[in-house]
C-alpha cells in the first residue's frame, strides 16, 4: 500500500500550490514540498526490503481480461530513479522559491512541476507496460507546460512545441513497440515481460519491437539524431532545466533502455544500434558544447554527451558496462543538476548567461564560484570526485568490448576524444565565467544569491565530493541492487575503489585531462575553424519542416475538399467498394447451406413499407414535413422489425430515439432555408444512383451470405452467464452495465462531452425566427394551443411513471437507464413544445449540465466502488433481500451505474433540445424593417 501512496501523494500535491496561490511565496513552497517529502520518507522506509533483493509490488484490478491493471513495482532500478526524482525534486522546489520572480505564477509553476514529478514516478514504478506508456506521455505533456511556462517568450513557445513534437512522436513509436511486446509475450505485466527474454529475442517480430522501443527511448533522451530539441528546451526557467533536462526527463529514455535491458539486449542488433547511437551522441554533444556561448546551452550539449556515454555503456555487451552505466546515472544527476542551478544563480544575479560577458565572477560571488567549479570538475572527471570514478569504469569497458569487430579499437580512441572535449568545455565553463578578466556590460552588478538559494547546490556538490571519496559506503548497496535489476541476474565482480593502480583507464583519463586543457588553451584555432561552417538554427529548421508539412496537407485538402457532401460520400462509398471487391470476387457461392426462413405476409408488408418510406424520404426531400414523416415511418418500421425478431430492448431504444430525433430535426429545419435550389444535374444523378445501387447490392449480398451460413457468436456466453455473473435475466442490460460496462461508461462520457459542446455553440446564439412558411402563409398566432398544453400536462406524470417502471425493471426485463432516460426526456420536451420555454423554466429550475455531470460521477463512482472490495473496475454486486411484509426482491450495484446512464441521457438530451428551443423564444431578434 505504501507504493500506491508514493505515487498518489505527489499527484494529490498538484492541487496544493493551486489552492494556496494567494499565500506567501515561502508558504506555497513549503506546502508544495510536504507531499513529495512524505513520499520520499515512505520510499526510504522501503529501502531495507529493496536492498535485500526483494521486489515490492501493488496492484489494483482494472480490466484483467485485457491485461490491464494498475500495477506498481519497486525493485532496485525503480528505487534509484524514484530516489533521484523525489530527492532532486525537493531541492528544485526550494531553489525555485528564490529563482522565480514575484511576477511569475508560483502556484501554477509548482503544480506543473509536481505533475511532472508524478508522471516520472509513474514511469519508474509502473508494473504494467501500457501503464508505463501512459505516464510516459504525461511527462511529455507536463514538460511542455513547464518549458513554455514563460509563454510570453517566443523561444519558450517554440522550444516547448519542438520538445512535445519529438517526444510525442517517439511516444507513439514506443506504444507500438510495447503493444507488440505484449502480443508476443501474451501479457502486459512487466514481471512476465522481463521473464520472457528468450521468447522475445527469438520471435520474428523482435527487430520491429526493438526499433520501436528504441525510437521512444532515443527521442526522449535526446540521442542523435533527435538531440536538437534539448538545447532549445533551455528557454524554460532554470529550475525546469535542472530537473527535467539533467536529472529526470531525459533520463526517462535511459530508464526505458535499462528497464528492458534483460529482454531486448543480448543481440547483435541491440549492440549495434545502441552503442553506435550512444557513441555518435557522445562525440557530437561534447564537440558542440565547446562552442556554445550560452551557459545553459553549454550544459545542454554536455548533457547530450553524457547521455550518449550512458547509452554507449548500455550497448557494450558486458555486465560491467551496465554497472558503469547505472553508476554514471547517479553521478551525472548530482553534478549536472548542481551545475544547472549554479548557472541559474549566475543568470539571476548578473542578468545574463552569455559567457562572453561573464568574466571574473570569482571576485563578486566566490562561494557560488567554488560550488560551480567543483561540480564542473566532477563533470570533467577530475580525481576524488564522483564523475572520475564512473568515467574510469567507462574507459575500462571500452577496452574490453568487441562491438565493431576488428575495428573495436576505435571505440576507446573515440571515447577518449569525447572525454578530451568534456574536459575542454568544463575548463571553459570555469575559466571564462569566473576568471578571464572583468565582466563586460552586465545588466546588473553580480553578487551572491540569497542564502537558501545556494542550499540545493551545496547539498549536490557535497554529494559529488562524498561519492568521489566514499563511493562504496554511500552508494554501494544502491548501485548493486539497481544494476542487478538491469542485468537480471548475478552481478559481476567490480570495485568502487578510488585507486586501481597504474593502468590503461588511468592513462586515458590523464590523456583526456591534458588533451582537454591543451584544446582549451588553443581554442581560438578551433573557434576559427568552426566559424567556417554556418550554424543552423534548429528552431528555424523545425518550424520550416512543420510549415512545409502544413503546406502539403493544405494542398491535399484543397484538392480533395470542395465543400460538396455528395462528393465526400461518393469517394467514401467508392473506396468501400474497391476494398470489398477482392473478397466478394473470391466468394464462390453466395448462398450457404442454411435454409431461409419463410416469408410471412406481415413481414413482407413491413419490408415493402420500409422500402417505400425510405425512397419517399429521398424523393420528397424538398417537402420537408412529408419527408420527415416518411423518415419517422422508417424508424418505426425498424423498431417493429427489432420487436419481430426478438430484440425488445432495441425496439424500445429505437422508438425513443426516433421521437427525440424527430423533435431535433423539426427544430433544426425550422431555421434552415425553406426552399433550396436543385443542384444535381442528370450526370450526377446517374452517378449517385449507380453507386447507391452497387452498394445496396453488395451489402445485400453480404447479408444474404451471412444469414445462410453458421455464425460463431459470443451470445451463448452472455446467455449462460448473465444471471449467474450479473444478477439479471435481461442479457442486453447486463451486458451494458456489467460485462461491457467500460464501453458504456465511455459512450455516456462521449455523449456528455458532445452535449456540452453543442450547448456551448448555441447557448448565446439568437437566430431570425421565420414568420411564414415556404408558401408565404403566416404561422398560427396561437403558439401554445390550450388542448396541447392540457394533454401534455396530463401525460407528464404518466410518462414519468412509465420511465421509472422501465428503469427499475431493466435488469431483468426489457428496459434500463438509457431507454428510461429517453422517455423522461421526451416527456419534459413535450412540456417545452406545448407550454413554451418560459413556462417550463419557471416551474422546473434545473441545470442540465449538473445533471450530466452527476450522471457521469455516479457511473464512475460505481466502478471505483468495486476496488474497495478488491474486485475489477465496474464489477457488479447483487443479492436478494426479504424484508418483513415485502416479497423477496433483488438489489444490484448495476442499478447505480444505470442511474448514472439515466441522468447523463436526460441531461444531455435536454441540454441540446431545450437550448435549441430557446432560440425561438421572445428574446429572439425582431425583423428589421427596410427603410
Amino acid at each position: 500500500m505504501a507504493l500506491i501512496w508514493i505515487l498518489l501523494l505527489p499527484l494529490l500535491g498538484t492541487l496544493v500550490p493551486l489552492l494556496a496561490a494567494n499565500l506567501g511565496r515561502s508558504v506555497i513552497a513549503f506546502l508544495t514540498a510536504i507531499a513529495p517529502f512524505i513520499a520520499l520518507v515512505l520510499l526510504l522506509l522501503a529501502a531495507p526490503t529493496v536492498f535485500d533483493g526483494q521486489i515490492l509490488s501493488a496492484s489494483l484490478s482494472w480490466i484483467p481480461s485485457a491485461g490491464l491493471n494498475l500495477a506498481l513495482r519497486l525493485d532496485g532500478l525503480a528505487f534509484l530513479f524514484a530516489l533521484l526524482i523525489l530527492g532532486i525534486g525537493l531541492l528544485i522546489i526550494l531553489y525555485a522559491r528564490y529563482y522565480l520572480s514575484s511576477k511569475d505564477n508560483m502556484g501554477l509553476f509548482y503544480a506543473y512541476l509536481i505533475l511532472f514529478m508524478t508522471a516520472m514516478l509513474g514511469i519508474v514504478l509502473s508494473g504494467n507496460i501500457l501503464q508505463l506508456w501512459f505516464f510516459w506521455e504525461l511527462t511529455s505533456i507536463s514538460s511542455f507546460l513547464l518549458i513554455s511556462f514563460w509563454s510570453h517568450k517566443s523561444e519558450a513557445r517554440k522550444g516547448a512545441r519542438m520538445a512535445l513534437t519529438i517526444t510525442g512522436a517517439g511516444g507513439l513509436a514506443l506504444l507500438a513497440g510495447l503493444l507488440l511486446i505484449g502480443r508476443i509475450v501474451g501479457s502486459y505485466d512487466l514481471g512476465e515481460v522481463l521473464a520472457s527474454g528468450d521468447l522475445l529475442r527469438e520471435h520474428a517480430a523482435y527487430p520491429a519491437a526493438l526499433i520501436l522501443v528504441l525510437l521512444g527511448a532515443f527521442s526522449k533522451s535526446a540521442q542523435f539524431p533527435f538531440h536538437f530539441w534539448l538545447p532549445h528546451a533551455m528557454a524554460a526557467p532554470t529550475p525546469v532545466s535542472a530537473y527535467l533536462h539533467s536529472a529526470t526527463m531525459v533520463k526517462a529514455g535511459i530508464f526505458l533502455m535499462a528497464r528492458f535491458y534483460p529482454v531486448l539486449a543480448g543481440t547483435e542488433l541491440w549492440f549495434l544500434i545502441v552503442s553506435m547511437t550512444g557513441l555518435m551522441t557522445l562525440l557530437l554533444g561534447a564537440y558542440v558544447a565547446l562552442f556554445k556561448h550560452d551557459l545553459k546551452g553549454l550544459l545542454a550539449y554536455s548533457t547530450i554527451s553524457h547521455l550518449g556515454l550512458i547509452t554507449l555503456l548500455l550497448g557494450m555487451n558486458t555486465q560491467l558496462s551496465t554497472v558503469a552505466a547505472v553508476f554514471h546515472i547517479i553521478n551525472h544527476a548530482t553534478f549536472k543538476a548542481s551545475l544547472f542551478m549554479a548557472a541559474g544563480i549566475i543568470d539571476h544575479e548578473s542578468g545574463t548567461r552569455d559567457m562572453r560577458q561573464l568574466n571574473g565572477l570569482w571576485k563578486y560571488m566566490p562561494y557560488t564560484a567554488t560550488l560551480a567549479m567543483v561540480a564542473a570538475a566532477s563533470m570533467a572527471g577530475v580525481p576524488l570526485l564522483n564523475g572520475f570514478l564512473s568515467k574510469e569504469m567507462f574507459f575500462a569497458e571500452t577496452l574490453d568490448q568487441v562491438t565493431l569487430g576488428s575495428l573495436s579499437w576505435m571505440v576507446p580512441v573515440l571515447a577518449t576524444i569525447g572525454a578530451v572535449f568534456s574536459v575542454a568545455y568544463s575548463a571553459r565553463f570555469i575559466h571564462d565565467v569566473f576568471f578571464n578578466g572583468e565582466p563586460i556590460d552586465l545588466p546588473k552588478t553580480p553578487h551572491e544569491p540569497p542564502r537558501y538559494m545556494r542550499v540545493p547546490v551545496e547539498i549536490l556538490v557535497a554529494l559529488c565530493l562524498l561519492l568521489g571519496v566514499f563511493p562504496a559506503y554511500l552508494v554501494g548497496p544502491l548501485l548493486s541492487q539497481a544494476s542487478s535489476s538491469v542485468i537480471g541476474g548475478q552481478l559481476p565482480e567490480y570495485s568502487l575503489s578510488i585507486w586501481h593502480g597504474f593502468n590503461l583507464p588511468l592513462l586515458m583519463s590523464l590523456l583526456a585531462m591534458l588533451g582537454g586543457l591543451a584544446i582549451y588553451r588553443n581554442r581560438r584555432h578551433l573557434f576559427r575553424f568552426q566559424a567556417l561552417f554556418p550554424e543552423p538554427d534548429a528552431k528555424l529548421v523545425f518550424e520550416g519542416i512543420i510549415q512545409r508539412l502544413t503546406g502539403i496537407c493544405t494542398l491535399v485538402v484543397n484538392k480533395l475538399e470542395n465543400h460538396s457532401l455528395q462528393r465526400y460520400i461518393f469517394l467514401m462509398l467508392l473506396a468501400a467498394l474497391v476494398l470489398m471487391a477482392g473478397p466478394m470476387i473470391d466468394l464462390n457461392a453466395t448462398k450457404g447451406h442454411y435454409s431461409e426462413l419463410p416469408i410471412d405476409p406481415i413481414t413482407l408488408v413491413g419490408a415493402l413499407l420500409l422500402t417505400v418510406s425510405a425512397l419517399a424520404t429521398v424523393l420528397l426531400n424538398r417537402k420537408r414535413l412529408i419527408s420527415l414523416i416518411m423518415l419517422s415511418v422508417v424508424g418505426l418500421l425498424v423498431s417493429l422489425a427489432f420487436a419481430r425478431f426478438s430484440a425488445p430492448d432495441l425496439a424500445l431504444t429505437q422508438l425513443s430515439v426516433e421521437v427525440v430525433t424527430m423533435i431535433l430535426l423539426l427544430l433544426a429545419l425550422f431555421f434552415l432555408p425553406q426552399s433550396t435550389p436543385k443542384e444535381s444535374n442528370p450526370r450526377r444523378l446517374v452517378r449517385d444512383l449507380s453507386i447507391a445501387g452497387l452498394i445496396g447490392g453488395v451489402i445485400g449480398t453480404i447479408n444474404y451470405a451471412m444469414i445462410t451460413r453458421p455464425l460463431d457468436s459470443i451470445s451463448s456466453f452472455f446467455l449462460e452467464n448473465s444471471y449467474s455473473g450479473g444478477g439479471g435475466t435481461n442479457v442486453v442490460n447486463v451486458i451494458l452495465v456489467d460485462f461491457r460496462g467500460m464501453d458504456t461508461l465511455g459512450e455516456i462520457t462521449v455523449l456528455g462531452i458532445a452535449a456540452l459542446g453543442i450547448y456551448k455553440l448555441i447557448v448565446r446564439m439568437r437566430l431570425y425566427m421565420p414568420s411564414t412558411n415556404s408558401q408565404g402563409l403566416p404561422w398560427s398566432p396561437d403558439k401554445h394551443p390550450m388542448m396541447l398544453g392540457i394533454v401534455s400536462q396530463s401525460l407528464l406524470p404518466l410518462a414519468l411513471l412509465v420511465s421509472v417502471y422501465i428503469f427499475l425493471r431493466g435488469h431483468n426485463l426489457p428496459g434500463g437507464g438509457f431507454i428510461a432516460g429517453l422517455v423522461t426526456s421526451v416527456a419534459i420536451i413535450q412540456q417545452y413544445i406545448a407550454q413554451g420555454v418560459d413556462f417550463v423554466k419557471e416551474r422546473m429550475r434545473m441545470d442540465y449540465q449538473w445533471v450530466v455531470g452527476s450522471g457521469l460521477f455516479i457511473a464512475l463512482l460505481t466502478g471505483l466502488g468495486s476496488w474497495i472490495f478488491g474486485r475489477p473496475f465496474l464489477t457488479s454486486w447483487f443479492d436478494y433481500f426479504k424484508p418483513p411484509f415485502i416479497d423477496k426482491f433483488e438489489l444490484a450495484s448495476a442499478m447505480l451505474f444505470d442511474l448514472g446512464v439515466y441522468l447523463t441521457v436526460v441531461g444531455a438530451t435536454l441540454m441540446i433540445l431545450a437550448n435549441l428551443g430557446k432560440l425561438t423564444t421572445s428574446h429572439s431578434p425582431a425583423i428589421k424593417e427596410k427603410g
